[in-house]
């Protein structure tokens, strides 16, 4: 009698670069995963790629019938729609290979096309105009503020006097929450199994905490998105819109430039620095741009 004997198949391989998107004078910024040409892999294959990477967010590129390219986008445990810090990462990568030029080009996504701009070597990536949902809102979804103050480890004098947390909505949802002081920031402990329910009954992303300040920066930020896998990350182009939005029209920055930091108060900590450029005709916001400078730190090869 002749034995037979299976051969294991072996492990598929693919490059990942690995680019920090948002950089702050050169250094931190927030890591993101790169695959380029991945017209050949299916879904199933590219959540397996951006597990294994583990970063907080991986970006596919592969060839667009009406775009410049086409993106998708995966978390360790789940497609998203947008992500910002990928878009960054993944339009440096492209223009240091000289795929795209400086000026305009598009990304195609799930989602639907958003536009892209490349000046002065920074990326910059379109967001919708903004949508409101506030306290009052949620109350069908099972949520209320007390529920959000517990999720972060909060009293109500560790808010902001002047606007309460908010959902706001330039493309995917997050949760906005205004702190006093950034000690308060800081010293944060978030619950992330409550954040997580909250996240799920309000269809978040994540949790977007911020501190209004005066100088350089118009906020510094924490991000929270357990239900997405990220316990917390350096950078988040799509909660940074967002809060540019919220700070022009309930905080009274009327300009169409605001810079919000976010990483510096992470551990350990990476300090990014994001540009948000609001279209805002007669004082209301239409549209908005958010981009930063992106730098390739490294390559990795993934098994899958």
């Amino acid at each position: 009698m002749t034995e037979t004997h299976e051969t294991a198949t072996p492990p598929r391989t693919v490059t990942v670069q690995i680019v920090n998107a948002f950089i702050r004078d050169g250094a931190g910024g927030n890591p993101a995963g790169v695959v380029l040409d991945a017209d050949d892999l299916g879904e199933a294959e590219m959540q397996a790629i951006a597990t294994s990477a583990g970063l907080s967010e991986t970006a596919f590129v592969s060839q667009s019938q009406t775009e410049t390219f086409k993106l998708d986008f995966f978390t360790p445990n789940r497609r998203i729609a947008h992500c910002g810090h990928a878009t960054i990462g993944t339009f440096s990568v492209l223009a240091a290979l000289g795929r795209v030029q400086e000026g305009w080009s598009s990304k195609e996504t799930v989602d639907g096309p958003r536009a892209i701009r490349i000046t002065e070597g920074a990326a910059f990536m379109e967001q919708t105009a903004p949508r409101y949902s506030d306290e009052a809102d949620w109350s069908q979804a099972g949520v209320t503020r007390a529920d959000v103050l517990d999720a972060l480890g909060l009293d109500e004098g560790d808010l902001t006097g002047s606007t309460p947390p908010s959902v706001v909505d330039t493309g995917v949802r997050f949760l906005l929450v205004g702190l006093r002081d950034v000690a308060t920031l800081r010293d944060l402990q978030p619950d992330m199994a409550g954040i997580d329910r909250i996240s799920e009954r309000l269809d978040l992303i994540g949790v977007y905490v911020f501190v209004p300040l005066e100088g350089e920066a118009d906020a510094t930020t924490r991000m929270f998105a357990p239900r997405y896998g990220i316990a917390e990350e350096a950078a988040t182009g799509m909660a940074a819109g967002p809060l540019g939005c919220l700070l022009h029209d309930r905080f009274g920055y009327a300009k169409d430039r605001l810079l919000i930091e976010q990483g510096a108060l992470m551990i350990p900590p990476s300090a990014s620095l994001l540009d948000i450029r609001l279209t805002r005709p007669d004082g209301e916001i239409t549209g908005l741009m958010v981009g930063g400078h992106g730098h390739v730190k490294d390559e990795r090869v993934v098994r899958y």
